[in-house]
């Protein structure tokens, strides 16, 4: 990890997991209205959950709850992959709007994936 990192806004996992955040909230504007307080709300509060737990694990200056935090990360994201066929089953997107915010919900888990080795690795060698 880069001696750049100060905040966890300086994290590429942060980032990545921040455009799928921004990237749902914009979508969900397009939903049937109906859907906004089901559907759309589950999203939001999933890609929400993503960007807040790496924070809070970041925070906590333990590696050991920091790797917790970022499971649960991994989870919202992995609520949010059942969340996108859900939108496509009804409609809601395209399968090529589908398949590019899977994409970006997949990298942000290759990321956190690769976050929690570092974590790991930096937690047996200090």
């Amino acid at each position: 990890m880069s001696n750049n990192i100060k905040t966890h806004e300086d994290l590429e996992v942060w980032q990545q997991c921040r455009n799928l955040r921004k990237s749902i909230w914009i979508l969900c504007k397009t939903f049937p209205v109906d859907e906004k307080k089901r559907l759309c709300d589950q999203m939001i509060r999933a890609t929400r959950s993503a960007t807040a737990n790496i924070a809070e694990g970041y925070g906590r200056y333990f590696y050991q709850e920091n790797i917790q935090f970022c499971r649960i990360t991994r989870g919202s994201l992995s609520e949010m992959i059942d969340h996108l066929s859900v939108a496509r089953e009804c409609d809601y997107i395209n399968e090529m709007t589908h398949a590019e915010l899977l994409s970006l919900t997949n990298s942000c888990l290759r990321l956190i994936n690769g976050y929690i080795s570092y974590l790991r690795k930096a937690k047996t060698e200090s």
